[in-house]
């Protein structure tokens, strides 16, 4: 699993399709093209401020990466907390996850009376069971639910694009 790094690479995972939604995470995914190949290598300098074009997926493996806006988590260390979640849990998913970029973006801030510490276990499991439905339904699986809080599994409702 390969991680987003630009912001180009972002700009265009964005703008492909919604997979799924939940209540407080959207993951976003744009198909990888094939590797055309080159029949004599072409020694033209790509990049930044370069006439040639750059590729901005070299790898053809699953690419993942996580958008977290200071608008719905005001502190750092709860933004930290859900990218580590989003990247730990999108880790797990890989084996099932096509071969193209995924983004996660956070839509929704987490309520700060339900969850007062930003590292607690109660957040971490929600976090995890909303993105657990999320992966499940970009993969094709079901995502089991009935281990889940009540809170927890009205989270995990992951509905289809609109």
């Amino acid at each position: 699993m390969q991680r987003l790094r630009t912001r180009e690479q972002y700009e265009a995972v964005l703008a492909g399709a919604t997979v799924a939604r939940s209540a407080h995470f959207v993951l976003h995914r744009c198909a990888l093209q094939p590797v055309k190949a080159v029949q004599a290598p072409v020694q033209t300098p790509t990049g930044p401020g370069s006439a040639g074009s750059q590729a901005l997926f070299a790898v053809q493996a699953p690419w993942i990466g996580a958008v977290v806006p200071k608008r719905w988590a005001k502190r750092a260390v709860t933004r930290n907390t859900i990218k580590r979640q989003i990247y730990a849990m999108a880790h797990d998913a890989a084996a099932g996850l096509p071969m193209a970029a995924h983004v996660v973006r956070l839509r929704a801030g987490f309520d700060r009376q339900q969850f007062h510490s930003a590292t607690s276990e109660p957040l971490k499991r929600a976090i995890r069971a909303e993105l657990q439905g999320l992966f499940a339904h970009a993969t094709g699986a079901r995502p089991a639910r009935k281990s889940l809080a009540p809170a927890a599994a009205e989270a995990v409702a992951v509905r289809p694009p609109q």
